[in-house]
């Protein structure tokens, strides 16, 4: 039996204009994110041609999971995220927060980009402490969050460092740690780790998906890691050439919770890694 009819992973996306439908792990969840239909051109600048960055995006995230989006460069992988936090608009379609659509930023979506954008002049804590701040939330409610958090990150000792102190695994750690501190109900990741060498990138995949372990988040990653997706997601959603389209929704169906010797000696593991391989013509 071919391993797509044995495992049932692949549900190839319907034809253009009807909706990619989820595959939640419980089956009960509501939609907390619907892109429905999205569109971005990108006008000529400079002598060059227009183009379509996306078209007909369709996808839906349940509340609590955790999606990776794959898809070759240049294919709009980047700008869907963006368009999700609410960074750059739609010029087709639409884009839902729970019922509300999304046009602008919003305290419920938090970002995380591959850069850490720390301010060189400020402690981890200030650091960690700046998006809050600039919020104006409470100071003693932030204060009160702030001890547990910096526990959760590994960065209780490192709180009165300068970003030029700490590793590069350390740094992104105390970017998550701005977003976590704002306590919001989605965060998005776009190639948050693809800067690090493979060992920190592999022991922050699992700092990451313990902290979404003891969380309620709802994380949407871009990446271009086939094995990171693999390792950390409930569904990987796989992107056509550009204009992107998602044109794969994969189920990753391995237990949780994950811990990396279990995970990587399950033979389900190398089956998913070897079939979103060749959806993505690695092989």
């Amino acid at each position: 039996m071919a391993m797509v009819d044995k495992l049932r992973i692949v549900e190839r996306a319907p034809a253009s204009g009807t909706s990619v439908q989820p595959l939640p792990r419980d089956g009960t969840a509501p939609a907390l994110i619907a892109v429905e239909q999205v569109g971005k051109r990108f006008a000529a600048r400079g002598g060059a041609q227009a183009f379509s960055a996306l078209d007909e995006v369709s996808m839906q995230i349940r509340q609590g999971e955790f999606v990776s989006i794959l898809g070759p460069s240049g294919c709009g992988k980047s700008t869907l995220l963006r368009m999700v936090a609410g960074l750059v608009p739609c010029d087709a379609g639409r884009i839902l927060l729970g019922d509300e659509p999304i046009g602008k930023p919003v305290p419920d979506i938090g970002v995380v980009f591959q850069t850490s954008n720390l301010l060189p002049w400020l402690t981890v804590g200030a650091n960690i402490r700046l998006g809050a701040k600039l919020r104006d939330l409470p100071r003693a409610q932030v204060e009160a969050r702030l001890p547990a958090l910096l526990e959760t990150l590994g960065l209780t000792a490192f709180a009165d460092r300068y970003p030029h102190e700490l590793s590069g695994g350390m740094r992104q750690r105390a970017a998550i740690g701005q977003i976590l501190l704002l306590q919001p109900r989605v965060m998005l990741m776009d190639e948050p780790f693809g800067a690090l060498d493979a060992l920190t990138r592999d022991r922050l995949n699992v700092e990451l998906l313990r902290i979404w372990q003891q969380s309620t988040l709802t994380v949407l990653l871009v990446t271009h890691s086939i094995h990171e997706a693999v390792f950390l997601s409930d569904r990987v959603l796989v992107m056509s050439e550009r204009p992107g389209r998602v044109i794969h929704d994969v189920r990753i169906d391995l237990p949780r919770p994950r811990q990396p010797e279990q995970v990587k000696s399950d033979p389900r593991y190398g089956e998913y890694v070897s079939q979103l391989s060749g959806l993505m013509g690695v092989f």
